[in-house]
């Protein structure tokens, strides 16, 4: 499953996954089925695939995804609490749904990047080194408060684009604020 053939440019190639009507899942590039918990891997691996309805050709990736999002959510310990799921809901339709979504990417992925920082700056820490790490007095506080920091920057930023917009769309009506 973890193939990792790759272009001539050096870059992974996506795989095409094909659903069928009777929801199975075909990895064409193994010409297995393949359930869901694979594909899971194919995220967790980071390798580019789409899934695509083996009759129409229609991208189905987001909803494979989202599929593995709630048998996640389902399974054991939930990342979102119902207050953030209906907060998420309540945002589809409303003026700001397009920079949430991106407002929401930017920061999980900033947050997937300190992690991967954590991840390197400790993978070689012996018993004694996360002794030390872990006695110091709320170790994670400087992380998080750089995750913080991008976050409030992330947010005004956000905030600055919707002024503008605001303020373009008052000037093609020739009003003032």
């Amino acid at each position: 499953m973890n193939s990792k053939k790759a272009s001539p440019a050096g870059k992974p190639v996506q795989r095409v996954i094909k659903k069928y009507p009777n929801r199975r899942l075909y990895d064409t590039e193994t010409s297995t089925y393949i359930t869901l918990a694979e594909v899971k891997q194919l995220v967790l691996d980071a390798l580019p695939f789409v899934v695509r309805d083996a009759k129409t050709n229609e991208d189905l990736t987001r909803s494979i995804l989202l599929q593995i999002i709630l048998e996640e959510e389902a399974g054991g310990a939930p990342m979102f609490t119902e207050a953030a799921l209906a907060n998420i809901i309540r945002f589809y339709g409303h003026a700001m749904q397009g920079f949430m979504g991106n407002y929401l990417e930017k920061n999980v992925q900033a947050f997937t990047d300190l992690q991967s920082q954590m991840t390197e700056q400790t993978k070689n820490f012996t018993p004694e080194m996360w002794t030390q790490f872990m006695s110091v007095q709320n170790p994670m506080q400087g992380v998080v408060g750089s995750y913080a920091e991008q976050s409030r920057a992330m947010f005004e930023k956000m905030q600055e684009q919707m002024q503008k917009n605001t303020e373009q769309v008052f000037g093609a009506f020739r009003l003032k604020k």
